[in-house]
């Protein structure tokens, strides 16, 4: 029964998921009749999250949990603490693009006013668009986008950069290099001139509290890139079941 309650619970923190697994340890089973549990366990698969952002995979597990004896008889996971919870996730390369063309994403690049930026169009904002980024070995990406400037139309900017995580909860671009192989002779000054600035826009959005849930939130202690793929490892501290 509180499998069944948990998984429902949980199904409900994302706008669609393929597939949400859930289960719980007690040994021995009596245990669950004083409040204790040895540990939930969540995997989950083509989960969205907030209507945009696209998890393939994300695994957690808790420590023991104290639960609340008479929401058990009703049904319903209260936790009497907090209790925290090894955590990974998995975003594709394909999910993080899309994810750059999302509302909450894209307005953090419209009309950016960085003194880096706009000291080179004369003091107006820039906006940055059709971002793209490739994952490559080593934890290092590439990235390019296009932007307009007054007198210059389609400017585009190409750079790879290693990536990490700041304070657990920031995604930073660091050792940025700037990736001359794709972009005309004739802009390319202009083109290497605007990189620092839109790293720095980078730098500022990309913060994993937009991937907390209900009563869940997200601590990232490293990320690896595996192929096509982004992996998130860390931790997960639990306030309250989801929904309850």
């Amino acid at each position: 029964m509180l499998n069944s309650v948990a998984r429902q619970a949980i199904q409900q923190l994302f706008t669609r998921s393929e597939s949400v697994e859930v289960s719980i340890r007690c040994s021995p089973s009596s245990k669950i009749l004083q409040g204790v549990v040895d540990s939930f366990q969540m995997k989950g698969r083509g989960l969205i999250i907030r209507k945009m952002f696209e998890a393939a995979e994300m695994e957690f597990e808790t420590d023991a949990v104290s639960l609340d004896i008479s929401g058990l008889m009703g049904g319903k996971i209260r936790m009497k603490q907090a209790t925290h919870a090894i955590a990974t996730v998995t975003m594709t390369e394909s999910g993080i693009n899309r994810a750059f063309k999302a509302d909450l994403v894209e307005k953090h690049l419209q009309n950016v006013e960085s003194e880096a930026i706009t000291d080179l169009s004369g003091g107006e904002p820039v906006s940055f668009r059709d971002i793209h980024i490739v994952l490559q070995p080593n934890r290092r990406v590439k990235i390019s986008t296009m932007t307009d400037l007054p007198n210059r139309q389609d400017v585009p900017i190409c750079l790879s950069a290693e990536i990490s995580v700041e304070r657990r909860r920031r995604v930073v671009f660091t050792d940025t290099q700037f990736d001359p192989s794709e972009i005309s002779e004739d802009v390319c000054w202009l083109s290497e001139a605007l990189m620092p600035g839109f790293v720095e826009v980078l730098n500022n959005m990309v913060d994993l509290e937009r991937f907390d849930l209900d009563g869940v939130s997200l601590r990232v202690n490293r990320l690896e890139i595996e192929g096509k793929q982004l992996l998130f490892n860390g931790y997960a501290e639990i306030e309250h079941f989801p929904g309850m």
